[in-house]
């Protein structure tokens, strides 16, 4: 199945520049997170389970902050990534998230559940696609898995820029069919995201997803005691996995065999 010269996602539109304004709204949900984190703390207690969290586009691990703390209060071992600001370069940033997420599976000698926002959850879905056999889950929030900038509001940016978003759609299309995403994914999205248009968040190709629609901004994800509780109770779904061996390094290696062929 391809995304290219496909009907309905041909007609996606990123989103107006106009409905900004309702992203000023995205504050209002660390005020709710305050008034429900009493309730929000009496979720489902963790097993000392690993999760990384990695953060959108041109954000660090401070905008995941709050979050990470609250899975830690619930008995996860969360951690943010620890590369910086996400520039939004994939071939520069998953072979150094491939390592953080090896060495966070190797030292908890567990499978790692990973957590996106925006972005972030782009990379989260590549890393679980190349290693399988280190992933649990993935969440994402707010993700574009469509298109990668092309439905989203920083499209015009880009190609004043020079950026050909065409090319990058294709890509992102590409690899949604070079190999199947085994890993299960939670795909939490908001009809009333302003930054990423809600019909590039559906993933019409993973046969293991769930879609999961709140009512919040698209940066109100990082804070919204729902988009909290959601990953609470889906990350008490799955027990603990040990980490085993799989298929997983061969997949690997068919995906970066693949990836040579393609550059000649």
């Amino acid at each position: 199945m391809t995304h290219l010269n496909n009907p309905i996602v041909d007609s996606f539109q990123p989103p107006n520049s106009s409905g900004l304004i309702r992203e000023l709204l995205g504050v209002m949900e660390l005020a709710k997170l305050l008034v429900r984190l009493p309730q929000l703390a009496l979720q489902p207690r963790g097993t000392q389970h690993p999760v990384l969290i990695l953060p959108g586009y041109g954000a660090g691990d401070g905008s995941t902050t709050i979050l990470k703390i609250y899975l830690r209060l619930l008995g996860y071992r969360a951690r943010g990534w620890g590369l910086g600001r996400n520039i939004g370069a994939v071939t520069e940033l998953l072979p150094r998230v491939l390592k953080r997420l090896g060495s966070f599976s190797r030292r908890t000698n567990q499978k790692v559940t990973i957590i996106g926002w925006s972005f972030g959850g782009y990379l989260a879905r590549e890393l679980a696609r190349e290693r399988p056999d280190l992933v649990r889950q993935v969440i994402t929030l707010g993700t574009p898995v469509i298109g990668g900038p092309k439905y989203t509001i920083v499209a015009k940016s880009y190609r004043k820029r020079g950026i050909d978003i065409e090319a990058i759609a294709a890509e992102v299309a590409w690899r949604n069919q070079l190999a199947v995403l085994e890993i299960p994914v939670v795909a939490i999205y908001s009809r009333a995201d302003a930054v990423v248009a809600w019909e590039a968040c559906i993933d019409r190709v993973t046969p293991n997803v769930e879609h999961v629609e709140v009512k919040t901004t698209h940066f109100g994800f990082g804070f919204s005691p729902e988009v909290y509780k959601i990953i609470a109770l889906r990350l008490t779904q799955r027990e603990t996995t040990p980490l085993l061996p799989s298929s997983g390094d061969f997949q690997h290696r068919k995906i970066h065999r693949l990836q040579r062929r393609k550059a000649r």
